[in-house]
């Protein structure tokens, strides 16, 4: 019902060249006050998607801190499970419609199979951080013993929310100590009055190999090897198939500007490792109905047919292209962009979520709301080097700053130890 996943080691200090000096001191400061403590990350998939990605060097950041950190994965005894916890994903993302009784008995069913899982293997921590929707419920189904604290993230975006699923499920919220958002505008209304929040953007790993340095013409190589022509400008978007990303603006986008831009080419880079996304071929299908065969417009999905493995797919296609593109109409936060900004890219991002927090319009990327508006910025950028490398330089130091991985950690610990001394915050702003 669960495994425990093991991750490669890594050293803090290779961190600290990229971090702001008083940071990396803080961070360091608090891990050594709080050697002892022993915590755990759950979430529900061991690969795909943005919390996988946070995990896998979230954790091993921890032991290098000298905190015993370990990362618990699920795995439900129904494949209906994550139909209806992707329902209940984009319920509260804003989707119409209604949770049925059949639904929530899977939903609940299988997490108390889990949590029965776990109470029968001892497992326990001093500090628990329950991942997204599809673990809410455990708090309430594991009772917290004496000494414990439970932290629930929610890393989606519920801004405009299914008002009858966010209202069915606000009351297990209540059963965490704490609960972390990406951003103010995502916290249900009355909620910091029951339980304390904390606004805590994520962020991405600079020693990943998604993230380290990859120069041009190995990316070059890695792309052509992928069926791109590098001799004629490339836009991408790297991101899942799913709804809320948005691969079909992108593609009304992309023939816009092409009118103005001839030879221009598209990447939709949509490589499936989640378990938990059992929509992403439906939607791969109508994003291919209105490509229509266009030789220019580059779709991926099966990580097996790649030349390199998936990161270093994605490192390479983001340095080969002139402009990424992250048009998505509901986004969580959006590592994406994080990753194309960190590799001092042009990034448009749409006008939602997330993105809003980490694109200063004009400045470290635009945000658009329309097609035609993606379309605009496109040509922009691809007829106007100048601007681009502006742009881009913007983005990179705006992630140095704010959006790498260590500060995440910081954050995590410092709300941690709050708790563990026996204090109670108040709200915290972004």
């Amino acid at each position: 019902m669960f495994s425990r996943l093991d991750h490669p080691p890594v050293s803090y200090e290779d961190y600290r060249p990229l971090l702001d000096p008083k940071l990396a001191d803080e961070l360091a400061a608090i891990a050594g006050e709080m050697g002892q403590l022993r915590v755990l990350h759950l979430n529900s998939t061991a690969t795909g998607g943005g919390v996988a990605e946070i995990l896998q060097s979230l954790v091993p950041l921890g032991n290098s801190l000298g905190i015993e950190t370990e990362r618990i994965v699920i795995y439900p005894d129904s494949a209906e499970f994550f139909r209806v916890t992707k329902k209940i994903h984009n319920l509260l993302q804003g989707a119409e419609g209604s949770l049925s009784p059949e639904e929530l008995d899977i939903y609940f069913g299988c997490l108390q199979t889990v949590a029965d899982d776990m109470r029968a293997k001892g497992l326990s921590a001093d500090v628990w951080f329950v991942h997204d929707p599809q673990l809410l419920p455990l708090a309430r189904m594991l009772p917290k013993k004496e000494g414990e604290t439970w932290i629930w993230i929610c890393h989606i975006d519920l801004t405009t929310p299914n008002r009858s699923v966010l209202d069915a499920l606000m009351p297990l919220i209540e059963d965490y100590d704490q609960v972390i958002f990406s951003q103010t505008d995502y916290v249900p209304e009355g909620l910091a009055d029951k339980v304390p929040v904390l606004i805590a953007p994520p962020a991405i790993d600079p020693l990943s190999v998604k993230n380290t340095p990859m120069d041009l013409p190995q990316a070059q190589k890695v792309v052509r090897a992928m069926g791109i022509d590098t001799d004629r400008p490339l836009i991408t978007q790297v991101s899942r198939f799913d709804l809320w990303k948005d691969p079909w603006g992108v593609i009304d986008a992309y023939r816009i500007a092409r009118e103005s831009v001839p030879g221009l080419q598209l990447a939709l880079l949509g490589l499936s490792q989640a378990t938990d996304d059992p929509e992403a071929l439906g939607v791969l299908k109508t994003v291919a109905e209105l490509a229509g065969g266009d030789p220019d417009i580059h779709m991926y999905f099966d990580p097996s047919e790649m030349p390199v493995s998936v990161d270093e797919v994605v490192n390479a296609i983001q340095v080969a292209s002139q402009v990424l593109i992250q048009k998505s109409t509901r986004e969580g936060f959006g590592l994406t962009v994080t990753e194309g900004m960190w590799k001092g890219k042009p990034v448009i991002g749409g006008d939602a979520g997330g993105i809003r927090v980490q694109i200063d319009d004009g400045v470290s990327g635009f945000l658009v709301s329309s097609p035609e508006q993606c379309a605009e910025r496109l040509v922009e950028l691809l007829q106007d080097e100048a601007l681009s490398a502006r742009i881009g330089e913007a983005a990179k130091e705006s992630v140095r700053r704010l959006f790498l991985l260590p500060r995440l950690a910081l954050d995590y610990l410092s709300i941690a130890r709050v708790h563990v001394n026996g204090r109670i915050p108040a709200v915290s702003g972004d």
